[in-house]
């Protein structure tokens, strides 16, 4: 089980911003609508800190609103293509972040370029949200 104190003091570290005030519901609406549980640890992050828009470690990271993570995956198609994910943000260059979900209540994070939005394409950078950050924060980088 994932301890979200150490979630949180990554994000912390990292530069993240609290939010001042949590939204109501608003990690359920999203469930509502992509028919999967978001995993634990991205929906801490949701409640808990503001978007962000910054580089953690070698690379640069823009994690969406709750508010507009809807809007972001109808207008780009990512739903009709790849019904299994969510995009959550961007490297401020072509390609999208997002969570695949898998089989057996599994998901992993992944980049994947919006031009073709196919599954095959996705890249695994990491097996949860939290690991997502740590390796960022540890300075891996999106391509070797």
């Amino acid at each position: 089980m994932l301890k979200m104190d150490t979630l949180g003091q990554l994000l912390i570290d990292n530069r993240f911003n609290f939010k001042e005030v949590t939204p109501c519901g608003i990690c359920s609406e999203i469930e509502d609508l992509i028919k999967f549980k978001l995993p634990e640890d991205y929906r801490y992050y949701l409640e808990n800190f503001e978007p962000f828009d910054d580089f953690i470690g070698n690379e640069f990271l823009r994690l969406l609103d709750p508010d507009a993570l809807m809007d972001y995956n109808l207008n780009y198609g990512i739903f009709e293509s790849m019904p299994d994910v969510i995009g959550i943000g961007n490297n401020g260059s072509s390609e999208f972040i997002a969570i695949e979900f898998l089989e057996g209540n599994k998901y992993r994070i992944v980049l994947s370029p919006l031009i073709d939005l196919d599954k095959e394409y996705n890249i695994a950078i990491g097996s949860s949200f939290t690991d997502f950050i740590q390796r960022l924060a540890n300075g891996e980088r999106w391509f070797k």
